[in-house]
């Protein structure tokens, strides 16, 4: 269950619920397919549910309509799987098999990148973010994404990290499209803290000084003034925004680019955690460039993958990628070492059974009994 994540979100729909239907699990998926705009059936799974968006200070409504959900049809599966933060707490009062939430993010840091909490509001929701975790911990399972969220919790759970299904031989990286373009890739959610401010000057740029023959397209959702932003780019012809796009089809997109942008900033919600975005890029063979967050900068240093730039510098970003250009080989070199990395450690082909297992574990061991 979710009501905030796309229904097509990489880590539920293409990962997790992929590796349980091909264990031959029976799956429920209740998301909140209308308002996202997709139809609210889907063959491959036992049953979908409709719900509603939760989204900037309209989230009441949303978590209402998913507590019912859960009050009606929770008693009839061997397991409830909850994505969002927010959810947590109307499980109270329910009787429901054991429930597992799965933690995606540093749930009070993210509070601070929040654009619709008030700035006054802030500490007192990161310190109730605080609350939630220690409730949580107390009467559910927890997967975490990250070995990172491990500190802020009392006791071991298990880590299911986001990895992506590594291609066997993927497209050499600086290949050149059908209109003789080089592309180079951002793949996310698009904020202003996530760096669109520099992907747009980036995307300018090389507009200028390769005469399009070197370009940035962006995909994913953008959020808050972010969506302005890139709107505005577009219409200079300074990128190419292709908005949200499935899983699958989002990263057959990155076969043959140049570069793979991590353009992040310093934010606490980000210091712990390993971008997928960068996963993505390396299992595709395409170089990274990535700020010096500690995760990936190390990921990227230790495998020779791609190149760390200081946080909002664009004339480097835009220096390192101009070099790969007139030199795709440099390019397809590294790409080729990130390749080597990711087919040995984040291939979801090999990860995607452990998630069944853990899951099946708890399953069995039923629900978790309330510690003081």
């Amino acid at each position: 269950m979710t009501i905030v994540h796309h229904p097509h979100d990489a880590r539920i729909y293409l990962r997790q619920i992929g590796a349980l239907l091909e264990a031959g699990w029976e799956v429920t998926y209740a998301a909140p397919f209308t308002d996202y705009g997709l139809p609210a059936r889907d063959e491959r799974l036992t049953r979908t549910v409709d719900l509603r968006r939760s989204s900037g200070r309209r989230r009441l409504g949303a978590a209402y309509r998913a507590r019912s959900v859960l009050r009606e049809l929770g008693p009839q599966h061997d397991l409830v799987l909850l994505h969002d933060p927010e959810l947590v707490p109307w499980t109270l009062g329910l009787s429901l098999p054991p429930v597992v939430w799965d933690v995606h993010e540093d749930t009070p840091a993210t509070i601070a990148i929040r654009t619709w909490v008030p700035d006054s509001s802030r500490s007192v929701l990161a310190r109730a973010a605080v609350g939630l975790e220690r409730h949580a911990e107390r009467r559910m399972h927890l997967l975490l994404a990250d070995d990172h969220y491990a500190d802020r919790f009392a006791r071991a759970h298990p880590v299911i990290r986001n990895t992506t299904v590594v291609p066997d031989a993927p497209v050499p990286a600086g290949a050149r499209d059908a209109e003789g373009v080089q592309r180079v890739m951002y793949l996310g959610s698009v904020t202003v803290e996530r760096g669109v401010h520099e992907m747009v000057a980036l995307g300018g740029r090389l507009r200028a000084q390769t005469g399009g023959r070197v370009r940035l397209e962006v995909i994913g959702p953008a959020h808050g003034a972010a969506v302005a932003v890139l709107e505005a780019a577009v219409r200079r012809g300074d990128l190419r925004w292709h908005g949200f796009v499935p899983g699958h089809q989002a990263l057959q997109l990155l076969d043959g680019a140049l570069a793979g942008l991590s353009l992040l900033h310093d934010e606490a919600n980000f210091r712990p955690s390993m971008p997928t975005k960068v996963i993505e890029y390396l299992a595709h063979g395409v170089p990274a460039i990535t700020t010096p967050l500690p995760v990936p900068a190390r990921l990227v240093e230790r495998s020779g993958a791609g190149v760390v730039v200081p946080f909002g510098d664009v004339e480097e970003t835009l220096a390192t990628i101009l070099r790969w250009s007139a030199d795709p080989g440099e390019a397809a070199t590294l790409g080729s070492r990130g390749h080597a990395v990711a087919r040995e450690e984040f291939d979801w082909t090999r990860l995607g059974p452990d998630f069944v297992t853990v899951l099946e574990q708890l399953a069995d061991d039923g629900g978790v009994q309330s510690r003081p």
